[in-house]
């Protein structure tokens, strides 16, 4: 695949607790001038890095991340506070506990609830693969799919591990056909990237796109 192909599937992104503003408005600077498809950033950021970049980047934020414990309630307020400050789109993490309780009906609820929140923005939701069975997993494809979600992303990023490509391949399986796959976490290289991608992908997560591409 050519660079730009891969550039133009890549959330570039930077999460890290201790992100300062010249880091994001450096990482905003590099999408554009690779063309990424988004850039994933704190909540906090996100007002400032719309207002000064806004009409010419899509931006990125998370909610209920990364543990994904934190209430509906609170999930929604996030997520219209996001929309309300400029975010395009946005990627939820799961209650895992609904889902080790097999409250799987709480779970679909919860991301119909953000959904609802996002406004018609696209919702990708984080499942956090390396916690899950593959019981589980497939359960979670069909809460997304039934919730409406747009997106089903493997990871946090800040989990035990990240994507791996069986669960790509589970998640194409069994989610609907009109929910896309994010890969993310742990994925730093550009056969990595590319090897995602092919076994059907529709965007990756990464900070390291600009260090594997150039």
């Amino acid at each position: 695949m050519e660079k730009s192909e891969i550039y133009a599937r890549v959330d570039h992104t930077l999460l890290s607790p201790c992100a300062v503003w010249e880091q994001i408005e450096a990482l905003c600077e590099e999408a554009l001038q690779f063309h990424t498809a988004s850039v994933c950033i704190p909540p906090s950021y996100v007002e400032r890095a719309t207002q000064r970049y806004g009409d010419r980047l899509k931006i990125c934020t998370v909610v209920g991340f990364p543990l994904g414990y934190s209430t509906t309630a609170c999930k929604t307020a996030e997520t219209a506070e996001a929309v309300a400050n400029g975010a395009d789109e946005i990627d939820m993490v799961i209650n895992l506990g609904d889902v080790k309780s097999g409250a799987f009906s709480a779970v679909a609820r919860e991301i119909a609830a953000v959904k609802k929140a996002a406004g018609g923005r696209t919702l990708k939701v984080i499942v956090e693969t390396c916690y899950l069975t593959r019981e589980e997993k497939m359960a979670l494809c069909h809460c997304v799919t039934e919730s409406g979600a747009d997106y089903i992303k493997t990871s946090t990023g800040f989990g035990s591990s990240g994507a791996a490509m069986e669960d790509i391949e589970l998640f194409r399986q069994h989610i609907g056909p009109k929910v896309k796959i994010k890969a993310a976490g742990g994925i730093r290289t550009a056969a990595d990237m590319e090897a995602f991608l092919k076994a059907g992908c529709s965007r990756i997560g990464t900070s390291s796109a600009v260090k594997a591409l150039g």
